[in-house]
């Protein structure tokens, strides 16, 4: 999947899940989601949500702020968990 894909992808679960103060139309990939309004309650729905769009599981050493903080950082975890880092 390429990257512009997935992060499309990432942003459907974003709209779905992430309960953001903004739409996720006004966030950047790289912007902060946690600064958008995302809690660390919604980012756990967020990891469900993406562990089941893309058949991938986030091992232990992902579970962090880092990991969930941008649709960019979801996008390359994503795509380092699936084996698929078509630029």
């Amino acid at each position: 999947m390429l990257s512009a894909e997935r992060n499309a992808a990432i942003r459907h679960v974003i709209a779905d899940h992430a309960r953001l103060s903004i739409e996720v139309s006004e966030v950047a990939d790289a912007d902060d989601l946690f600064t958008a309004g995302m809690t660390s309650y919604a980012s756990v729905n967020v990891m469900l949500a993406i562990e089941d769009a893309f058949g991938v599981e986030f091992p232990d050493r992902m579970l962090t702020r880092s990991v969930f903080a941008s649709i960019e950082a979801l996008s390359t975890a994503v795509g380092e968990l699936s084996d698929d880092d078509v630029a």
